[in-house]
């Protein structure tokens, strides 16, 4: 396929060499420069920060409304493309990116959805050229899927964070969890999360919640989260039971 894609963001760094490689001849514009835009392609891929997404669609599609697009984005709907385009639809990778290090597409998760019958052919076959897991799901559960993202990679990686943060101020590496967090990971390939769950909070061992809050008295901020977080568990535990 000629595909055009929008943006140099970290989605966008990663899909270039991920479309190259599985072949299609790829025009990578930087969002700022959308005066180079080609005036025709199979796809145009916008993958640029949610809060410019509609401006950049608008600017993208003047006078290419024949023209098929789509977004990247988790959070966002299908009808942000309305009165933009006739032909448009969604390629969301569930995956987190950086620039420092290439993902390997073909173990990405991709979400779908197009406007119409046409639409979702073109946007299937571009996805199953890159991923051997491609679904098609709508905006409405997209947005759950996004949410229960943010939970298992932003807000568990906000605690890896947090945890680095507590070691250092006592002189030691964070590199000494990396052993847990892979086992942890492991586990849960196999094994349902909450069936998973170890420590003090799903055993209720209180005495040693209790000492873990005091030596967070001077963070209260950190000690609140792992007064939530605690709770939490000891609430699913409960359910489970």
């Amino acid at each position: 396929m000629r595909v055009v894609l929008i943006g140099n963001g970290r989605v966008a760094t990663n899909l270039l060499p991920a479309l190259q490689q599985a072949g299609h001849d790829v025009v990578s514009i930087n969002s700022r420069t959308l005066e180079d835009l080609p005036e025709k392609a199979d796809i145009y891929i916008i993958a640029v920060k949610d809060s410019a997404l509609h401006d950049v669609i608008c600017q993208a599609a003047k006078g290419r409304g024949e023209q098929f697009f789509v977004h990247t984005a988790g959070s966002l709907s299908l009808d942000i493309f309305e009165g933009c385009c006739r032909h448009y639809g969604v390629f969301y990778p569930m995956q987190t990116f950086s620039k420092e290090k290439q993902v390997d597409f073909s173990h990405v998760p991709l979400f779908i959805e197009a406007s119409d019958s046409l639409a979702l052919t073109t946007v299937r076959s571009l996805a199953t050229s890159l991923s051997n897991s491609v679904y098609v799901l709508s905006s409405e559960e997209r947005k759950y899927l996004h949410l229960s993202a943010v939970f298992a990679c932003n807000f568990a990686n906000h605690c890896y964070a947090l945890s680095a943060e507590i070691l250092e101020a006592h002189g030691l590496p964070f590199s000494v969890m990396q052993p847990l967090i892979d086992e942890t990971a492991e586990k849960v390939r196999t094994m349902h999360p909450r069936d998973a769950q170890t420590g003090p909070a799903v055993r209720s061992d209180e005495n040693v919640i209790a000492a873990q809050k005091a030596l967070l008295a001077v963070r209260p901020d950190i000690q609140e989260i792992y007064d939530i977080m605690s709770k939490s568990i000891q609430k699913l535990a409960h359910d489970k039971l």
